[in-house]
């Protein structure tokens, strides 16, 4: 299922009409990290009529991410079919060390609605400070993997208790990333997009987004 294309027509491809939806181009090189059950890559290469600049990854096995998500076969199968790149195993701590993904650099570097598992109460400092981590390290392995003017995109919910995350703080912690734009989240934007809880007895189940925003990030001049 597995399709290693990585941009190997990203010459025809910047060639083709620009198409978009929302933040994303089809003329872009994206990157996109955590994904579940791969909805949110599969709706980009629909809206693109092409996935062959898009690589889109797991922390799960292939395995594991057909046992766990209903849809993820299928919507593999788009992507695979539209010509976008998948990899399995792959932790957002130490992306440029996969095999795959040393040497390469994106335009957009994406990871929606980050979480590093159910190991206690949303609320509880222990479990932030977890979340926060993996924002943390996300952020660092994603900034060396950048294009001159590419962007990491995270989004995240921002009511309470998810606002003590504080992405932003987390952001300027690194002396070369800065703020581009906080951009309101909404998941009809994307159609055919279901977001996973991704952990745990109900990791196919989706969540209530509530308010929720994009943080841009890009490399400082």
């Amino acid at each position: 299922m597995v399709r290693a294309n990585l941009f190997r027509n990203n010459g025809d491809a910047r060639e083709e009409e620009e198409k978009r939806i929302m933040h994303y181009s089809n003329l872009l090189k994206i990157l996109l990290v955590g994904e579940g059950d791969f909805s949110f890559a599969a709706c980009l290469a629909q809206a693109f009529g092409s996935a062959v600049n898009i690589v889109a990854t797991s922390l799960d096995s292939q395995a594991s991410s057909k046992l766990l998500y209903n849809r993820a076969g299928a919507n593999m199968e788009i992507l695979v079919g539209l010509g976008g790149t998948i990899l399995h195993e792959v932790n957002a701590h130490n992306m440029t060390q996969h095999p795959d993904l040393r040497q390469k650099c994106f335009d957009r570097i994406v990871f929606n609605f980050p979480h590093a598992g159910y190991k206690g109460h949303d609320h509880s400092n222990s479990q932030i400070q977890r979340h926060r981590e993996l924002v943390r390290g996300f952020l660092k392995s994603a900034k060396s993997m950048l294009t001159r003017n590419g962007e990491i995109h995270v989004t995240h919910k921002t009511a309470y208790p998810f606002s003590k995350w504080e992405i932003e703080k987390l952001a300027e912690e690194d002396e070369e990333l800065h703020l581009v734009e906080k951009a309101k989240f909404s998941d009809s934007d994307y159609p055919g997009y279901v977001n996973k809880r991704g952990d745990g007895l109900w990791c196919d189940q989706s969540f209530p987004i509530g308010q929720c925003s994009t943080y841009k990030f890009a490399l400082r001049d």
